[in-house]
């Protein structure tokens, strides 16, 4: 892959270098990339190659020699390297993924592809997730293309496809046939971290990603004797599914806090002024929550396993009792919680039912007393003095963990500030999502000065909490 060779510096970080042309074009790349209906339903249908030619060409443009890859056709990705200043430095994967969910244009204020620019706010579907943080990578690269600035470590950026369903055709496929492309990568960022949120008394948080609950999306059988649904069957499929549905639904799970979710519930009591050391065997993280009022928001996914039930389908007839019902659950599982979720599973589900994976997914964590952690930090305080930078555990999951099998350690870094009253987190994969031009304004500013001096080290491989899950009992 060939690689950009900028002047033979890097800028002081003391300096502002993010132009007025910058700042226009991250606003113009949200839109037009929301234009581009990047749509996943998770069927297959969904084409990214649209979208990954503008990209390709806005890299182009500015002299970053794109690769575009498919496994699918259609499903195209897209990676460049940018070649840093110091050779001794490990290199850093900044990604993004290009496709969408879906949404019904009936239900929205705007129309959700029309990257409307209204009052100084982007609208559209990927405002949030994540187009803005497309157009943040390209603004800011574009914007050191232009004035000749390196970044100390390379920079690899990568376009996927494919993350908002199985991501077999995106970071899946370069993971498992391009790791060429990421040689000297240790870590990486992506989306889902340093917005601004806000908490009680108008104090002003930003919690960075170190790390993610494993993907647990499973499917229920049960099987059992077909016949008239005027006759007595004591083995009735629907009946015995919807036992062991509504045991997982009310299971309690137990408290399992990681190292990411400790640091997080230290650091946010810190911040509230409330006196609890969260390594004391007698610590009540239910308590601490109902303290921190509004924060809690941020940790209260991330301290236990989960279980939802999502998806019910049985039958064909109302007066026929059908031979099995299938239900799906999405189940979410904290680092090193996996073998606790497969017991609990066999227990809840009952000798009746039985379930597989039907995907899964490795959870994640990252240090966060890492130099690169601390860089994080200090770029958004810098353009937030006021602002504190906490890290947290994401409730969901990301590319990062495709990326993983690579070795690469993944945090949720996408900056962003965003006004009292905008519900970020609502807004996945939510109606009306949008994103503030201001807002996109401070996340490219803060990415330059991220990016042009994050420290590289060698460091080892990322910390996998287990292996991806494969079915019952098993893992693999």
């Amino acid at each position: 892959m060939a690689e950009i060779k900028l002047a033979e510096h890097t800028s002081d970080l003391s300096v502002e270098t993010v132009d007025q042309q910058a700042l226009d074009e991250v606003v113009r790349f949200t839109s037009e990339l929301i234009r581009i209906d990047t749509s996943n339903a998770g069927d297959g249908s969904c084409r990214e190659r649209p979208a990954a030619e503008y990209i390709a060409e806005r890299l182009a443009e500015v002299g970053i020699e794109p690769v575009l890859l498919e496994r699918s056709p259609g499903r195209t990705n897209v990676v460049a390297r940018i070649e840093g200043s110091d050779p001794s430095a490990d290199a850093l994967l900044v990604h993004g993924h290009l496709d969408v969910v879906p949404a019904e244009p009936a239900d929205w204020q705007v129309h959700p592809f029309s990257g409307e620019v209204r009052d100084g706010v982007v609208w559209g579907r990927g405002a949030i997730d994540m187009k803005n943080m497309d157009a943040m990578m390209l603004a800011v690269v574009r914007q050191w293309a232009r004035s000749g600035v390196r970044p100390r470590r390379d920079v690899v950026l990568a376009f996927t496809a494919d993350e908002e369903a199985s991501a077999e055709d995106g970071s899946g496929f370069l993971a498992d046939h391009h790791a060429e492309l990421f040689e000297g990568c240790t870590e990486g960022i992506s989306e889902s971290g340093a917005f601004t949120f806000h908490a009680a008394g108008g104090m002003r948080i930003y919690p960075i990603a170190a790390g993610e609950r494993g993907t647990a999306w499973l499917k229920l059988t049960a099987r059992g004797r077909a016949g008239h649904g005027s006759k007595v069957n004591r083995d009735n499929a629907v009946s015995r599914l919807a036992d062991a549905v509504s045991r997982i639904g009310a299971h309690e799970w137990p408290v399992r806090l990681t190292p990411t979710v400790r640091a997080a519930l230290r650091e946010l009591a810190a911040l509230h002024a409330i006196d609890v050391d969260p390594e004391r065997p007698d610590f009540d993280v239910d308590a601490l929550l109902d303290q921190l009022g509004p924060a809690a928001k941020l940790v209260e996914p991330t301290v236990r396993n989960s279980a939802n039930p999502t998806m019910l389908t049985a039958g064909y007839k109302v007066n026929v009792i059908p031979g099995s019902a299938v239900a799906y659950v999405d189940g979410r599982v904290v680092p090193g919680g996996e073998a606790e979720f497969r017991a609990t599973l066999d227990e809840l589900t009952g000798p009746d039912v039985t379930w597989d994976y039907h995907h899964g997914e490795v959870a994640l964590q990252a240090p966060v007393d890492s130099p690169s952690f601390a860089a994080m930090r200090a770029a958004i305080e810098r353009f937030d003095p006021d602002g504190h930078a906490v890290p947290y555990c994401m409730s969901g999951g990301t590319d990062a963990k495709q990326f993983s099998r690579l070795g690469i350690v993944g945090y949720g870094f996408s900056p962003l500030k965003l006004p009292e009253g905008f519900d970020y987190q609502a807004l996945f994969h939510g109606v009306d999502e949008r994103v503030p031009v201001e807002g996109l304004h401070f996340g490219v500013r803060v990415l330059d000065h991220f990016l042009r001096g994050v420290p590289g080290h060698r460091r080892p491989a990322v910390r996998r909490s287990g292996a991806v899950p494969g079915r019952r009992g098993t893992a693999g």
